[in-house]
């Protein structure tokens, strides 16, 4: 990536990254400084849900950070999203032995903060946008690591397109991911049913913090070696019919822990309930598709390109179900031409 120069105006530079879906989570953090996890997790990278980001350099002040929400304008982002944001700057400024000040604009696709990994798409466009400004050309390995500088684990898969895995590691630099399987390898659709679109009450780093808390935590680590085999496997050999069940024990298991976490955590609401049980109902009908949910409460319905539409017709007309989102597997972060300021 490169700096794109406007006439007679600093550097500056857009880049747009992809949200992702974890098959197996990632929840719970070993080394909050370094963000690094107490086990891998693995994920597909989505082509709908995006974040994009422009970033220009500033010739004094004291910098800026802007975000437009869907449908409506650029506006100073809130402080606590804006305090993210300055940190994670902080850190790719160290990297590159550059110094502000910046004036930063992103915004997302799909709803903010509501457990559809808009953290991990919005620090991976800040760390592509911000390698195009210093003009650094960095693998998809080394922009993970730098998007893993936000404090958000979850953006290093974003680095990747298709299928990714982030392995655990002993050190800040060994903390990449890995792509499994490139997009082009299975067409598998995700259908985001959105039942709240506020921002979640309790964030994911405050539920990194307490899952350690929860009696459940080690155990699901004493399962995920298996968990993890079938899940490669399945990705490999295109199983839904493998791949659905892991996921779906993935999902309970993350809330189980949160429910249990001292202080307790609830992401679920009565309509999650609902679209679960909607999905189930649609398995006994014989249709293939499965659920899984991050830390929130909106649900991923992950099919097949055939049962895209009988799913997305049932769920879709549930009065549960105030949005839903079309997506599917798609490609790693991109720079853009056009800026947002």
């Amino acid at each position: 990536m490169t700096a794109s120069v406007r006439a007679g105006a600093l550097p500056r530079a857009s880049a747009q990254a992809p949200a992702n879906i974890a098959f197996i989570k990632y929840w719970g953090t070993r080394d909050s400084e370094a963000t690094l996890p107490y086990n891998p997790s693995i994920s597909m990278t989505l082509s709908h849900c995006v974040s994009r980001c422009t970033i220009e350099r500033l010739g004094g002040g004291p910098g800026e950070v802007l975000f437009r929400p869907p449908g409506s304008v650029l506006a100073p982002a809130a402080p606590g999203f804006a305090e993210g944001v300055r940190r994670h700057l902080s850190a790719l400024a160290s990297w590159a032995g550059v110094e502000g000040p910046f004036r930063v604009a992103t915004e997302n696709t799909f709803p903010t903060g509501a457990g559809i990994a808009s953290s991990a798409s919005g620090f991976a466009a800040l760390a592509a946008a911000f390698c195009g400004l210093v003009d650094r050309q960095v693998t998809p390995r080394e922009l993970s690591v730098l998007a893993r500088a936000s404090g958000s684990g979850s953006a290093a898969r974003s680095a990747f397109g298709g299928y990714v895995e982030w392995p655990e590691g002993e050190g800040k630099e060994e903390g990449y991911a890995v792509c499994l399987a490139a997009e082009g390898h299975w067409e598998i659709h995700d259908l985001v049913a959105v039942v709240d679109d506020s921002p979640k009450g309790v964030s994911s780093r405050q539920g990194h913090e307490a899952a350690l808390s929860s009696p459940y935590f080690q155990p699901r680590l004493e399962l995920l070696a298996e968990r993890l085999a079938v899940v490669r496997r399945a990705i490999e050999r295109r199983s839904l019919a493998d791949l659905g069940p892991v996921i779906e024990e993935e999902a309970i298991d993350l809330h189980l822990i949160a429910m249990s976490s001292r202080p307790a955590i609830f992401y679920w609401r009565p309509a999650t309930l609902a679209v679960l049980a909607a999905v189930r109902d649609l398995r006994a009908e014989g249709t293939a598709v499965w659920a899984t949910i991050d830390a929130g409460p909106n649900v991923h319905l992950i099919c097949e390109s055939a049962e895209v539409e009988r799913v997305a017709a049932a769920v879709g007309s549930m009065p549960e179900v105030s949005r839903l989102i079309r997506d599917r597997v798609g490609a790693g972060p991109c720079p853009l031409e056009e800026h947002l300021i």
